[in-house]
């Protein structure tokens, strides 16, 4: 079976995610979804938000699961038995990170290989950070992220701005 990993933190998931995830389904047989627990990244929706968000976007796509991990990616996808990661490349500053993480993972583990998909040219200027920032701000954020993960993202917003 050819499975491949789309790792990320997905906080929030957004189109640009959902269409690389989407566009690796179609190449491999099984795509995980590894959602990264980062206790140094300060996230707006805990570890199991995320994962249910995702699963919720993804569940009319047969061949994707989505799991959480924390620690090496290399070591989940040695559990996993999965040898491809999928990485979605925006701008030219992304193919740098990512080419250098690409080089530590295959120094890790040579038998794992990355492939890179270029972003849809709608989606090359988003992240989850922007997608933050405009609904903290009160913005519009329809077509940036899943429609139906619209309101949770709202509703979380407005929780972080009961606390300040």
């Amino acid at each position: 079976m050819n499975k491949a990993i789309c790792p990320g933190s997905f906080d929030p998931i957004t189109n640009g995610h959902l269409d690389i995830i989407n566009r690796s389904a179609r190449v491999f047989d099984e795509v995980t979804v590894g959602v990264l627990i980062n206790p140094e990244k300060k996230a707006l929706f805990n570890v199991d938000e995320r994962v249910n968000l995702i699963k919720r976007v993804v569940k009319n796509i047969p061949n994707v699961k989505v799991e959480s991990f924390s620690g090496l990616l290399i070591d989940f996808m040695k559990e996993k038995k999965i040898k491809v990661i999928v990485k979605g490349l925006r701008a030219v500053s992304d193919f740098e990170y990512e080419f250098q993480m690409s080089l530590m993972n295959k120094k890790l583990n040579p038998d794992i290989e990355t492939v890179f998909m270029m972003s849809s040219a709608m989606n090359s200027f988003l992240s989850s950070s922007s997608v933050k920032q405009v609904a903290m701000f009160g913005g519009c954020i329809r077509g940036l992220v899943p429609e139906e993960i619209i309101p949770d993202i709202v509703k979380k917003i407005d929780e972080v701005h009961k606390n300040y």
